[in-house]
């Protein structure tokens, strides 16, 4: 039979979500290409005005004409990767213990609780983290900064001088604020593992960690690394929380205990008075994140694509 005469055939319900669902698709590609259009256009002036040289500049100052946003994009860059670093083995420690290793009825608990730290306003994280976090971490950070200083690669990253708020202390309440995003997600994706895979796994001697590695992660791989994106983008894209807790000074250092600042930060802290140029620059700034985000997601899914097609081969 014709592929015309199965098409004339579809029932009108299957026909309209079908429409639906590219109008959808279509909706949010057409939205993405108007953000950065507008966007990009509104910053024209601010790109036109710096040079190729003064985008790849550290130097702000409005006073001086220099917009230069790459201070902006290190602490953007250093404060997501803490928060990273600490919140994915912790998210993805969390997810296996409520699938793999507690029970059911001890798991729901943790689970409310997880789900309900993901729905706490950023700006209570920012408030708790500058009022509460950020005096008590700056007596830590005095300990440890007399403790190493002096010593070569780590006197540099954690010695003296230190700042309660500042670039570690913006990466623990973004790790905070991002891992119940990871958390859940995770566990949803470790959850659609057939149980027929982990039966298979102990039934051929596989111990817990074995069955995990070779039923649970092959299956959860992409889905995970999906989850892992999602906290990226909400850490990179955080304003209120990072810009209370990172210490508004633009600088690149490789000093973790110093104040800093991030591109979202700078955004909202100066918008409301900036314009012309600086009103550009700001405007650029989210341009440069919404860029950075695109290739973060394209490197990452296209890591995930070959790492599949490398297990499958195998």
């Amino acid at each position: 039979m014709p592929a015309s005469a199965l098409t004339e055939r579809r029932p009108f319900g299957d026909r309209l979500f079908q429409i639906l669902a590219l109008a959808a698709g279509l909706l949010v590609l057409a939205i993405l290409i108007l953000i950065a259009i507008t966007t990009s256009q509104q910053s024209a002036s601010w790109f036109s005005s710096q040079g190729l040289s003064g985008i790849f500049s550290a130097t702000w100052n409005p006073s001086a004409n220099k917009f230069g946003p790459m201070g902006f994009v290190y602490g953007t860059a250093i404060s997501s990767l803490i928060a990273i670093i600490i919140a994915v083995p912790l998210s993805l420690g969390i997810a296996l213990l409520l699938t793999e290793v507690v029970p059911r009825r001890w798991s729901r608990p943790i689970v409310y609780l997880v789900d309900l730290l993901a729905v706490v306003p950023s700006v209570v994280w920012g408030l708790w983290g500058i009022l509460v976090l950020a005096p008590w971490l700056q007596k830590i950070y005095t300990s440890i900064g007399s403790g190493v200083k002096g010593v070569p690669v780590i006197g540099s990253l954690f010695g003296p001088p230190v700042s309660g708020a500042s670039f570690f202390t913006a990466g623990l309440i973004l790790a905070f604020m991002i891992t119940p995003i990871i958390t859940s997600l995770s566990r949803e994706v470790i959850a659609t593992v057939p149980a027929i895979d982990r039966e298979g796994a102990y039934a051929l001697g596989a111990t817990r960690w074995e069955m995990i590695r070779g039923a649970v992660w092959p299956h959860s791989q992409s889905g995970i690394v999906g989850s892992i994106l999602l906290g990226l983008g909400r850490a990179m894209g955080e304003t209120i929380a990072a810009a209370l807790v990172i210490g508004s000074s633009v600088q690149v250092t490789s000093h973790l205990f110093a104040p800093g600042d991030s591109m979202p930060a700078v955004i909202a802290n100066e918008f409301g008075e900036a314009s012309g140029t600086f009103r550009a620059g700001l405007i650029g700034l989210g341009v440069l994140l919404f860029l950075l985000t695109i290739i973060i997601n394209v490197v990452a899914r296209g890591v995930v694509a070959r790492s599949t097609r490398r297990s499958r081969g195998a």
